[in-house]
């Protein structure tokens, strides 16, 4: 009997205590349910990866989950209390320490309930209230009590709570009794586990961005998610070059027309999807859309001559590419008109760089000299200007020290000693020292090439530095070359016939024929060898040799052989 009344008690005292518990549920607890959900991520082969909780802190669709449910997911989606569901549309930031994601749902362009994050952190022993997620009408909660609340930043906290939580309570919002999300549920794994959890800062999810930087963010990486753009144009803008190289076309393609819907007004968008559009064009509607983005882009944009120059990149580019057909008006007069059009807003350098460039394109060297020329006179001179300004001089005609003298400035405006970067430049003076006849100074650049690419060189180079050295009188240095040469690559015969020259040059008769025997044995049918040969024969007094060797050279086609079977044959 007294242990009858024991249980009667015990039954009415536990249903007093949950008559009280819902009497005393807060007043915004039915409306807050609302904003937290059921996440479902899915892996390869669009395989269930894991499933959790979420809840929105933006009524157009930013949401907050644990880190650890996104990781290595390809997709992902959200279902509400009332069984509607929604796809996770992009990831907005993450943090592997604190095992916190922000992503962004898919809401179709309708408001979500969503919780206020709250703007203090509570004190210890304040009351504190865990919103399951639950399909059912009648909400539920568990309360607890916050324990500790620990500074993670500039006013970020990380709160130890007296409440029990079981798996299914985890990422569920941590609320005040204000009704405000003061963090993120996550379970303990010490031995404290069965009365103690703890919550991350709701604030300190909602501060997670994707920055201009993130493209190679470890956390950001592993889910396989696409990323939001960051905030700020001008950090989006950054974020888009960094990707360009990462991603794949279609990836990035996406991205830009992400950051087209996000910064509509922004020329920059439609002037890189332009500029991304044309080369996968395959079509005149592909090209269309390039006009359609440049069109729109020059009436987006505050500064038109910046628009009127990257249109005239296009078409310049374009053009390049030496298409079958061309695309409407996209011919190089049209490329001059555009970047005429900007000069004439704004006469920047890098206009008369690019007009330059068109002409040289369109080989109208003398045009193109003017506006290179402009160029290294302007605060844009470089390196790179006087050496395009060279080449159309040279190409231009006239005397050929005009070339030398901006060959010169040219390389004036490198580092000194000259590096690996700035190396070909010592290659183009060179030759053109050769066309100069200046021999001695094509040796030396040919020389501080070898130098600034750290002895890196071909077969090819140690020809042409022999071709200096033979003309600057240095012939054991051209002796020296014409070996290394053939020792790179011994099947060239040229090679063998130009080491052959150097030893007749140097009255080495026997050497020269000894060489020539070689290319032979390489090419029985190499004509110069056999007139080479002859010619060093003539010289060792060896007549019937050499007009035996110039007949064979005759035969097989060699035309400087007559006058040799002339002089010597007769």
């Amino acid at each position: 009997m007294i242990q009858m009344k024991k249980n009667c008690f015990l039954l009415i005292l536990f249903s007093l205590i949950t008559q009280w518990s819902m009497a005393q549920a807060p007043k915004w607890l039915d409306k807050s349910r609302r904003a937290v959900f059921s996440v479902i991520t899915y892996g390869p082969d669009d395989n269930i990866l894991n499933t959790g909780n979420g809840f929105f802190i933006s009524e157009d669709g930013l949401a907050l989950s644990d880190y650890t449910l996104f990781k290595g997911a390809l997709r992902a989606v959200v279902v509400d209390c009332d069984g509607r569901q929604m796809q996770v549309s992009t990831i907005q930031g993450a943090n592997s320490m604190y095992d916190v994601v922000k992503f962004r749902v898919a809401t179709g362009g309708k408001k979500v309930a969503a919780l206020p994050i709250a703007t203090t952190g509570p004190v210890a022993e304040a009351i504190v209230y865990l919103l399951p997620y639950s399909t059912r009408k009648a909400a539920t909660f568990t309360a607890g009590k916050v324990k500790e609340a620990a500074s993670i930043g500039d006013n970020q906290y990380y709160y130890s709570l007296a409440m029990k939580l079981d798996d299914k309570m985890v990422s569920c919002p941590v609320m005040n009794e204000a009704g405000q999300v003061m963090g993120l549920a996550q379970k303990s794994s010490g031995k404290d586990a069965g009365e103690v959890c703890y919550a991350v800062g709701a604030s300190y999810g909602r501060g997670l961005t994707v920055s201009a930087l993130s493209v190679g963010d470890i956390t950001l990486k592993s889910i396989g998610i696409k990323k939001g753009l960051p905030d700020t144009e001008e950090q989006a803008l950054v974020y888009l070059y960094m990707s360009s190289s990462s991603m794949s076309a279609e990836e990035y393609e996406a991205l830009l027309d992400d950051f087209i819907v996000r910064f509509p007004d922004s020329a920059d968008g439609y002037v890189r999807r332009a500029s991304n559009t044309i080369y996968r064009a395959t079509d005149e509607a592909s090209m269309d859309k390039v006009v359609a983005d440049m069109d729109r882009a020059l009436s987006v944009s505050r500064k038109k001559d910046d628009v009127h120059y990257n249109l005239a990149k296009l078409i310049y580019a374009y053009q390049l590419t030496a298409p079958e057909k061309v695309y409407k008006d996209w011919t190089y007069e049209k490329a001059l008109s555009e970047v005429r059009t900007a000069a004439g807003m704004d006469p920047l350098p890098v206009y008369d760089q690019l007009e330059g460039d068109i002409l040289f394109a369109n080989k109208d060297y003398a045009g193109a000299f003017t506006c290179y020329e402009k160029v290294t006179k302007s605060n844009l001179a470089s390196a790179a200007a006087f050496f395009s300004a060279a080449k159309a001089k040279e190409m231009a005609g006239g005397d050929i020290s005009e070339t030398v003298a901006l060959m010169d400035s040219c390389i004036a405006y490198c580092s000194k000693p000259v590096t690996q970067d700035n190396a070909a430049y010592l290659l183009e003076r060179a030759r053109v020292y050769m066309e100069a006849k200046q021999y001695r100074q094509a040796m030396l650049d040919y020389d501080a090439y070898y130098d600034a690419v750290n002895a890196q060189v071909n077969d090819v180079f140690y020809y042409y530095r022999e071709q200096a050295c033979f003309h600057a009188r240095q012939f054991q240095r051209a002796l020296d070359d014409m070996n290394e040469a053939i020792g790179l690559n011994p099947e060239e015969v040229a090679y063998r016939a130009e080491l052959a020259v150097v030893n007749i040059r140097v009255g080495r008769y026997e050497e020269a024929v000894k060489v020539l025997k070689d290319a032979l044995a390489v090419d029985p049918e190499y004509s110069e060898a056999y007139r080479l040969m002859g010619i060093a024969q003539v010289q060792l007094k060896q007549q019937d040799e050499a007009c035996a060797n110039f007949a064979r050279a005759k035969e097989l086609g060699d035309l400087n052989v007559d006058s040799l079977i002339e002089k010597h044959c007769k």
